[in-house]
């Protein structure tokens, strides 16, 4: 009894501290903003999840720490009880990063993606549904960042406009829409106040988890702060005009270096009077996702040759462009038949590029030789 009252003493005092984080972040948001409505509204949302984020993590260590108390190390009673926390700590983390959504949603996505680093119970959690069941701003989000960024409502810029999303990912969702020209195009819509908390996140992440080390050794997710710092988005990532750009400098690399694969990658056309910094309209083009096996083959197509031009496309831009693509995971990358019966692939637009210094590139096509 007096271990709980201890535990849930020290939870709550975790709970105290990132309110009153949160809120001296709020605050201060409102006295530099020149949006103090909007400013007022994050003001009280911070806090909300800081206490959010303090509970989860004071909930996953005392939950490793006592649970795994006095078990000898190696033991399978150990290893059991060592899985069962996993998966509910796991559980817990893709909770809180559904509910905070923004930055937690593309670090439970880096996450996912770890499995040299972390317990196979996280990424089998977190990597699909990270991927998959990402948050959705609501139709009136929607037309609030159209009609700002492109002088009116979706249903007067656009002849057709589907209200509902058919994706959605930690920096935007997609929407079907037809031009008044009859075009059928993906527009892309940037979330609302994406950065606004992301200071405030990392900071309260950072306090926690060196606060948690400190009373708990064996609790050591330091680590962690590095992949939020990583996981924030960078200001590039938010400028879907330079996300336009790297595809046309991408498929202009292509055509230039590579042209003997150049027309079986290809790269959605932009629509640059209906794009702008944080929405982008699109070719709309339809394909299987890469990892679709079943739905390649009934487009004609042999799996193995994808995985072959998949695999020479991405040499091709590391060994001879020095402009990679870093973000191609399943829903950015798809297959489609070409007019001329070939098999080809599209990629979406991204911002995840990464230009390669020479000397990397010579020492590595040296060193593979």
């Amino acid at each position: 009894m007096v271990v709980a009252r201890s535990i849930w003493g020290v939870k709550s005092k975790f709970a105290f501290a990132a309110l009153a984080l949160g809120a001296g972040a709020g605050a201060a948001t409102i006295a530099k903003s020149d949006d103090p409505a909007t400013s007022l509204k994050l003001c009280t949302t911070v806090p909300v999840r800081l206490f959010r984020l303090s509970v989860t993590a004071a909930t996953i260590a005392f939950d490793y720490e006592y649970s795994l108390l006095g078990l000898p190390e190696d033991s399978i009673e150990r290893a059991r009880v060592k899985h069962e926390v996993h998966t509910r700590s796991a559980r817990r983390l893709e909770e809180l990063c559904f509910k905070n959504g923004g930055i937690y949603i593309k670090l439970g996505q880096h996450i996912g993606q770890l499995e040299y680093l972390v317990p196979q119970e996280y990424t089998n959690k977190l990597r699909e549904s990270m991927l998959n069941r990402c948050p959705t701003s609501s139709y009136d989000q929607v037309c609030q960042v159209v009609k700002k960024e492109l002088g009116g409502p979706p249903e007067e810029i656009f002849e057709e406009f589907d209200p509902v999303p058919i994706a959605s990912a930690s920096l935007a969702q997609v929407h079907v829409a037809r031009t008044h020209q009859g075009q059928k195009v993906a527009v892309k819509v940037q979330h609302m106040h994406m950065t606004d908390t992301a200071a405030a996140d990392y900071a309260t992440v950072e306090l926690i988890v060196n606060t948690l080390h400190r009373l708990f050794p064996s609790f050591d997710y330091r680590w962690l702060v590095d992949e939020v710092h990583d996981s924030l988005p960078k200001v590039r990532e938010l400028d879907f005009i330079n996300e336009a750009n790297n595809s046309i400098k991408c498929m202009d690399n292509f055509r230039r270096l590579s042209p003997h694969i150049a027309e079986y990658v290809y790269a959605p056309a932009v629509y640059w009077n209906l794009s702008t910094s944080k929405l982008l309209t699109m070719e709309f083009v339809e394909g299987a996702q890469v990892n679709d096996k079943k739905s390649i083959q009934k487009l004609g197509i042999n799996p193995h040759d994808i995985a072959r031009l998949v695999s020479r496309t991405f040499a091709e831009m590391m060994f001879k462009h020095g402009f990679v693509h870093c973000d191609p995971h399943f829903a950015n990358l798809l297959v489609r038949t070409l007019p001329s019966h070939k098999s080809g692939i599209f990629g979406m637009a991204s911002n995840c590029y990464m230009r390669l210094l020479e000397s990397y590139i010579s020492t590595t096509c040296l060193y593979n030789l």
